[in-house]
């Protein structure tokens, strides 16, 4: 990306965080879901890759079902983003009280936390994970314990785009560190929330690195981040997979039984457990699920062997 690129993206990011929140709601998720619905009609690359990873999660649907599905998963995108754009400006309580009650497999959690004991939760890229993370900083605080938790973000250009989403997740009650600052340093941030009995966010359907692990998902090759079965491993963590979801008029954020994890030695089965538990859950709401990008190995362009 120019320079000239990433100025514009800094102030196109900017001004809807400034334009976003103030517009009446309906106007705000109305043109945002026109948007995705123009998007799904042009059918460009991201829809085109978000058709092809949804045929995985829903091998049996016709074409005319393929198509709904991916308007229906653009419009779940393009209401992820109108809340963001909306989100520090709403609160945090009214958010909380929105996410369905029925929030299950959250046992696990509290009582793993109250018995000093750090969690890793896995997440893929579904529903609003930051209204996730809201409902948490807000549960944790009615249970009178430290409100922050941990996650990393990918490193952004230009820096104040960077810095602006660093900000916008900060102000909601997370510490956030940047993995790609300083591999070491993130590393110590994050193993010291969880060695003092705290909760660190990973978002882990899609490795970044190309350092993951392989795992069967959904039937086919893919990639998976280590970090999360790593982490618990290290620290004695609990891992638990979480997939957050829409619902008409809130949110849901389902979480599935503790991933075992034995060891180092268990971060490979961890890992391909997690993308178990991913799969189904995902199946259960495909919509919800923003993969716009590949995420399959067969899907991915092999870098350029060099001369």
């Amino acid at each position: 990306m120019s320079g000239l690129a990433e100025r514009l993206a800094d102030a196109e990011y900017a001004a809807a965080w400034r334009l976003v929140r103030g517009l009446p709601p309906g106007l705000a998720f109305g043109a945002f879901r026109l948007g995705a619905d123009l998007v799904a009609r042009r059918g460009g690359p991201g829809a085109r890759q978000l058709r092809a990873n949804l045929a995985r999660v829903v091998p049996d649907a016709s074409p005319t079902e393929l198509d709904a599905l991916v308007r229906d998963g653009l419009r779940s995108y393009a209401r992820y983003w109108c809340e963001a754009f909306r989100l520090p400006a709403m609160d945090p309580v009214a958010v909380h009280d929105h996410v369905d009650p029925l929030v299950t497999g959250a046992a696990p959690l509290f009582e793993a936390l109250d018995a000093g004991r750090g969690v890793v939760i896995a997440l893929p890229h579904s529903g609003n994970w930051d209204v996730g993370g809201v409902w948490l900083v807000e549960e944790l605080r009615r249970r009178g314990r430290e409100p922050a938790f941990t996650t990393v973000v990918q490193r952004l250009r230009p820096e104040s785009l960077y810095r602006r989403f660093v900000a916008y997740r900060e102000a909601l009650g997370f510490e956030v560190v940047a993995v790609e600052d300083n591999a070491a340093g993130s590393h110590r941030a994050l193993t010291r929330r969880l060695l003092a009995g705290g909760v660190v966010c990973l978002v882990a359907d899609r490795d970044l690195t190309a350092a993951g692990v392989e795992v069967r998902f959904l039937g086919e090759r893919a990639l998976f981040p280590a970090g999360p079965a790593r982490l618990a491993a290290l620290t004695g963590s609990l891992l638990l997979p979480v997939c957050p979801r829409f619902t008409s008029d809130g949110w849901s954020m389902p979480l599935a039984g503790p991933v075992p994890v034995a060891g180092r030695a268990g971060v490979t089965a961890a890992t391909q457990a997690l993308a178990d538990t991913f799969g189904l859950m995902i199946a259960e709401s495909p919509a919800d699920w923003h993969a716009l990008q590949p995420i399959w190995t067969a899907d991915r362009v092999p870098e350029p062997v060099p001369t």
